[in-house]
């Protein structure tokens, strides 16, 4: 029997928050209760109160009876309820939705099938998305990828990337099978870096085949600096307001109002960035609206600090602690996203160290030149690489998850039959 898809084709709506899940009863008679069950089983879409991998038996015995019909309740994503309702009809079971119960969670499943499937380890390794929030994952795949070339900016270096992609999706060498899903990853890197290397000038270093169409950035690292920070800034301005959006699905107005990842900790961001602006650029509106928005903020938050650790002298003292934390944190997470310059300078600088000694030898020795050309680059598109693909990770769980996410969801595991042991077989005598 052919497994129940966990949902189906969704609209850009949908395609925003976790898989709509519905609490049903499974309901059959008790006569042919098992044989329902094994419909269920084999379907593999409902989350039942036993363990995902309990046997039938067990699975029967937690019905409850009253009568001629048992019932278990659980939970389904809502676009297969009449799938499964059609596949145990005949065995004169239904599917029956439920209220759902008020203060319980229904467990997290975000899409798992094509593109979005292979994109989607990236949330999932940080934790479970909480069911009331939305699906991040295409804003963080488009926030890793973006990091990641401003770190590893070339355009040969990409296009290796390209090709890496190519074997992970064609699972050519065969021993890059068990990597297939992370192509999506490779191709998204390699454009990355291809974009940015054009960006910078760089083809296997400063060669001089492509056109500089921005800036060299060992010849203007303080610009690079400033990009990076700028990046760091409208990257985490994304992040406030997808958690304003989480905070106000999972509490309502306190937890939006008072969160230092809601409208408190938003209006200290947004406020500060135009304070900064309206100094910099000598003009005394915006400077005085940021700090009236930036007041505005460190109010709510001490509010929300003082109201979770209790009245009097220590509930003060322990909220302006937390909101001293949450105001150098801010900082702090500004001031992380630097490293992509740093990284993107250090990229280019072994790419002008490994260019510089091909130069330097290729008269005396072309063989060495060509050796430290191909070796010199290998090391970089390795070790760099990593460097980067690790770097623009911890920056997308730590600086910005941690403003999109404040709670930890439940996943969502669906019972299913677990395998039957096959009969062991008498070894032949010899």
């Amino acid at each position: 029997m052919t497994a129940t898809r966990p949902y189906g084709r969704t609209t850009w709506r949908e395609a925003l928050w976790p898989v709509r899940m519905e609490r049903v009863a499974i309901v059959a008679p008790a006569r042919s209760l098992q044989d329902v069950l094994k419909i269920v089983g084999e379907a593999g879409v409902v989350e039942l109160s036993t363990p995902p991998d309990a046997p039938l038996q067990a699975v029967s015995k937690a019905a409850v009876v009253r009568g001629e019909v048992a019932a278990l309740a659980g939970w389904m994503p809502a676009r297969v309820v009449p799938q499964l309702a059609g596949q145990v009809a005949p065995e004169g079971g239904a599917v029956v939705p439920l209220a759902r119960p008020r203060g319980k969670e229904a467990p997290s499943l975000l899409r798992s099938e094509g593109l979005r499937g292979n994109l989607a380890p990236l949330v999932t390794t940080y934790g479970t998305t909480p069911y009331a929030d939305i699906d991040p994952t295409p804003l963080a795949v488009g926030a890793y990828m973006l990091m990641f070339g401003m770190m590893f900016g070339d355009v040969g270096h990409g296009l290796l990337l390209l090709v890496a992609a190519a074997g992970l999706y064609r699972k050519r060498p065969r021993w890059l099978s068990r990597f297939h899903r992370a192509w999506p990853f490779a191709v998204g890197a390699g454009l990355a870096s291809m974009l940015f290397g054009l960006l910078y000038g760089e083809f296997f270093g400063p060669t001089g085949i492509v056109p500089v169409l921005w800036l060299r950035p060992l010849a203007d690292p303080i610009t690079l600096l400033a990009a990076a920070l700028a990046g760091g800034a409208l990257l985490l301005a994304a992040a406030y307001l997808l958690g304003i959006v989480n905070r106000w699905r999972e509490g309502g107005w306190p937890a939006t109002l008072y969160s230092p990842a809601g409208v408190a900790g938003s209006a200290l961001f947004f406020g500060l960035a135009l304070a900064l602006l309206g100094w910099y650029a000598r003009l005394s509106w915006p400077l005085v609206t940021g700090i009236v928005v930036a007041a505005v903020g460190l109010t709510l938050a001490f509010a929300g600090f003082y109201a979770e650790a209790g009245r009097g002298a220590s509930g003060i003292a322990q909220a302006v602690i937390q909101l001293f934390d949450a105001v150098v944190r801010l900082g702090a997470n500004v001031a992380s996203f630097a490293r992509l310059a740093a990284f993107g300078l250090t990229h280019a600088a072994i790419g002008s160290i490994v260019w510089t000694a091909t130069i330097g030898l290729w008269a005396a020795t072309p063989v060495a030149a060509a050796a430290v050309f191909l070796l010199g680059n290998a090391l970089a598109l390795t070790i760099e690489g990593l460097v980067a693909g690790v770097q623009a990770l911890r920056l997308e769980y730590y600086e910005l998850f941690s403003r999109v996410f404040q709670a930890e969801g439940r996943p969502f595991r669906p019972w299913h039959l677990p395998p039957t042991p096959k009969e062991a077989t008498p070894c032949p005598s010899g």
